[in-house]
């Protein structure tokens, strides 16, 4: 099993950026795919971005592509999401996930989930 620890979250002005870090536990961060998600209020849970074991494979949602960037540190055993231009629609609860890596799709079937960093954007 995979432990994951998001961080990163704030409030922020429409059209900045922030960072989020998952931290996850364990010595066998390389064998999971790794990916963010997101819950606004009143709203279900919507996929974010998402990157393979390695970093081979990346997804990302219609709505936050070019703004936002996945990426991991393997040694570190740490994703991160860098978000810019970020906007009021960004708001939410960003959490992370984990999954034994899978050539399926990187949008799905996540078995490990954090609790979560609330991310405001204010218009």
């Amino acid at each position: 099993q995979v432990q994951v620890v998001e961080s990163g979250g704030g409030l922020v002005q429409a059209g900045g950026s922030l960072r989020l870090s998952c931290a996850a536990s364990g010595r066998t961060f390389s064998v999971y795919d790794m990916g963010w998600f997101r819950q606004a209020p009143g709203k279900e849970r919507e996929f974010v971005a998402a990157i393979s074991n390695y970093g081979y494979r990346i997804s990302y949602a219609d709505s936050v592509k070019g703004r936002f960037t996945i990426s991991r540190d393997n040694a570190k055993n740490t994703v991160y999401l860098q978000m810019n231009s970020l906007k009021a629609e960004d708001t939410a609860v960003y959490y992370c996930a984990a999954r034994r890596a899978t050539i399926a799709l990187l949008t799905r079937d996540y078995d490990y989930w954090g609790q979560g960093t609330e991310v405001t954007v204010s218009s």
